[in-house]
């Protein structure tokens, strides 16, 4: 090959390369997610983030949509939804926590010809449902069975699941699971139920508890759903007198909780791990968007994992490193 060949086959090569990079559709994705103050879905947008750090490299975005507070939860994430759709998404992600409340943004989601994908709630019933491409995250149910089945295999059988956000189906779910979790395995299994107020308010949760374990003091296992209410459980059996006879789990952990676990106050917590479901969904959005790429299997499950004593320190290894 001659240097003018050589030259003429190189200049070829770039310009079908700049050719191909303009025809790279950029994606501006939108993510609904939680509080931006909730320690758990800060993980979770985190995740969202990082992925979009390629999103942005081929011209794109990536926009997180949270609500201010839980109390109007469904009404209110179906207004983000909408409010992503009128700001031109290119793709959308969203947890189906309400459904009643929220499916109907999300059909308008699908009906837009927007691309949908499903995560942190709702399940692939859910996706499949409502037309998203695939559901990224752990089953509620199946979170909410691992906690108590954990409990009760280690002798603990009268359990209440702390639920703080009434009616939002993923937490009904964690509740229901836990339940089942214990029953199965030879236990009961109740539902403590407090208004959406209450969540992320320790006092009110704290308070809350240690009353309902002065009443039922048969109550030897309690499951709650988020690292605040886990830490607050905690507080309230022990202002009941019950520390060392009420054994808890709970979903989701932060510092506080590894401590709690390595301290023995609590017995596990159940990871869905957050920082996963924001990462992949976007990167399966992007991906979609800019080159036409689908991940045939619809079903991408984060979790449920159960840290506890055996595992704690591995885990805690893996915060340092900023992986967990």
């Amino acid at each position: 090959m001659t240097k003018f060949t050589r030259l003429a086959a190189t200049a070829a090569t770039a310009i079908a390369a700049a050719c191909a990079a303009s025809a790279v559709i950029a994606a501006d994705i939108y993510v609904i997610g939680g509080k931006p103050d909730d320690p758990f879905w800060s993980r979770v947008k985190k995740g969202a983030e990082d992925a979009g750090i390629v999103a942005q490299a081929q011209g794109g975005s990536v926009t997180w949509l949270g609500p201010q507070n839980y109390d109007n939860l469904g009404p209110d994430a179906a207004e983000l939804i909408r409010q992503a759709i009128d700001q031109g998404a290119d793709a959308i992600v969203g947890p189906d926590w309400v459904p009643e409340a929220m499916d109907p943004a999300f059909k308008a989601v699908v009906d837009a010809g927007i691309p949908l994908v499903i995560y942190n709630a709702g399940g692939l019933e859910a996706a499949d449902r409502l037309g998203a491409m695939n559901y990224v995250g752990a089953v509620d149910y199946k979170s909410g069975f691992a906690g108590g089945e954990y409990l009760a295999k280690a002798g603990h059988k009268n359990g209440a699941c702390v639920n703080t956000l009434p009616g939002a189906a993923n937490i009904e779910a964690f509740c229901n699971g836990f339940n089942d979790g214990l029953k199965e395995n030879g236990g009961t299994g109740s539902t403590l139920q407090l208004p959406a107020t209450a969540f992320g308010d320790a006092t009110a949760v704290a308070q809350a508890v240690r009353a309902h374990l002065l009443q039922n003091p048969d109550i030897d296992a309690m499951f709650a759903i988020g690292d605040g209410d886990t830490n607050a459980t905690v507080s309230g059996i022990q202002q009941a007198g019950k520390a060392g006879q009420v054994h808890v789990c709970g979903m989701n952990f932060n510092d506080s909780i590894l401590a709690n676990i390595q301290a023995g106050t609590q017995d596990c917590a159940i990871d869905q791990q957050g920082y996963q479901q924001g990462f992949f969904a976007v990167s399966i959005l992007n991906n979609y968007v800019t080159y036409g790429v689908t991940i045939p299997t619809r079903e991408i499950l984060t979790g449920p994992g159960v840290i506890d004593m055996n595992n704690v320190e591995q885990v805690i290894e893996g915060v340092k490193a900023g992986a967990r």
